[in-house]
């Protein structure tokens, strides 16, 4: 099986792609739950490579099976949130050391220069709002960490920002996963559920490359 066809069964059934794992897996299964949000937010390539990984779908997925007992919500969300805070910040550091070498590129391996001009115009009009906003917009949350640290953002500053957002980003969308996995209509729906929010999800990011009005000069 390749990564499309794992990609499209993980969007039609998540919770039975992760039951699956915690059956081979066992108590190994939280390493690699960390591993996906951590390479997901911290290493920038994943925005060249898949840059529509699943991570909100992953995450409310987790909720919906820890309700079911198969994970514990009290061990899975602190180390999510460490996992996506671990990512956010060794982006940082990268984008701090090699920053403006990536940037000044006409072409670069690691990045596609169209993520990260999407990603400029997002960062340079939320500001540092935008470190908490990018969590919940795929591609767009990997490099604006990336961002942070290429264009000097206090470090002190950055940390508050990113730990409010890995907070929330995991806590809301677990616990939403949680609550809702305990019922049936959500059970029986689960695909188009997690449709919906990949979607919401990437409204933001479905902005950026539409087309804008010109305002005229009068």
């Amino acid at each position: 099986m390749d990564f499309l066809d794992l990609l499209i069964k993980f969007l039609s059934q998540p919770d039975q792609i992760l039951s699956k794992l915690i059956e081979k897996y066992d108590s190994w299964i939280y390493a690699i739950l960390f591993f996906l949000v951590f390479a997901e937010t911290g290493l920038i390539v994943m925005s060249f490579l898949m840059p529509f990984l699943p991570g909100d779908a992953l995450i409310f997925a987790i909720g919906m099976i820890a309700a079911r007992g198969e994970l514990d919500i009290v061990i899975v969300v602190p180390l999510l949130i460490f996992a996506a805070l671990l990512g956010d910040n060794l982006n940082y550091y990268v984008g701090k050391r090699f920053g403006t070498f990536i940037l000044n590129s006409e072409k670069t391996f690691i990045i596609r220069k169209s993520h990260i001009l999407r990603a400029q115009q997002f960062f340079d009009k939320h500001g540092k709002n935008s470190i908490i906003m990018a969590r919940f917009i795929p591609v767009v949350r990997t490099i604006v960490p990336f961002l942070s640290g290429a264009t000097n953002v206090p470090y002190k500053t950055f940390l508050k920002f990113s730990f409010f957002g890995a907070f929330l980003w995991v806590a809301a969308i677990s616990l939403l996963g949680y609550f809702l996995g305990q019922i049936d209509y959500v059970k029986e729906h689960l695909e188009k559920f997690i449709i919906l929010i990949i979607i919401v999800a990437n409204i933001p990011l479905i902005k950026q490359f539409l087309p804008r009005k010109k305002v005229k000069n009068e």
